[in-house]
């Protein structure tokens, strides 16, 4: 699995030029699931955005997650995070999921964010998207694997 978390100030989401998402302040999550992926990774990455440290405290510290700022979470399906560009000049998507394992560990990735108690929206599984967003930073960050 491939997560990169954006602190954003606001973020949206766009299908045919319909605004399907928006958040304020929190994290926009692009996601690329790949063929190996698992539950208990869901379980893993989800803990870990709800719980990663990237807000600044009073002392400017990066030191309080997205919980307990009353952040909200915009999750993108990107299936191409999971690509692997080692060899040659074309991408390759042999690693990326099948579609109906992405959907089913998209959507599990997001119930696990709620569980947690926070507001969460979405792209649209498998279609073309238009993300705007105001990056607070800019912070971004790769998950990174157990």
């Amino acid at each position: 699995m491939k997560v990169l978390v954006q602190r954003v100030r606001t973020a949206e989401v766009r299908v045919s030029s319909e605004t399907i998402a928006r958040i304020g302040k929190g994290l926009l999550v692009f996601l690329g699931v790949e063929r190996n992926d698992t539950t208990e990774d869901v379980h893993y990455f989800a803990d870990k955005v709800a719980h990663l440290r990237i807000f600044e405290d009073g002392d400017g510290k990066m030191n309080i997650s997205s919980l307990e700022v009353g952040g909200e979470v915009l999750v993108v399906s990107q299936f191409t995070l999971a690509a692997t560009t080692r060899r040659g000049k074309r991408p390759s998507f042999d690693n990326v999921a099948p579609h109906e394992k992405a959907r089913l560990l998209y959507e599990l990735f997001m119930d696990r964010l709620r569980e947690t108690g926070l507001k969460v929206g979405s792209g649209r599984f498998q279609e073309k998207m238009e993300v705007d967003l105001i990056n607070d930073g800019p912070v971004t960050f790769m998950i990174d694997p157990k």
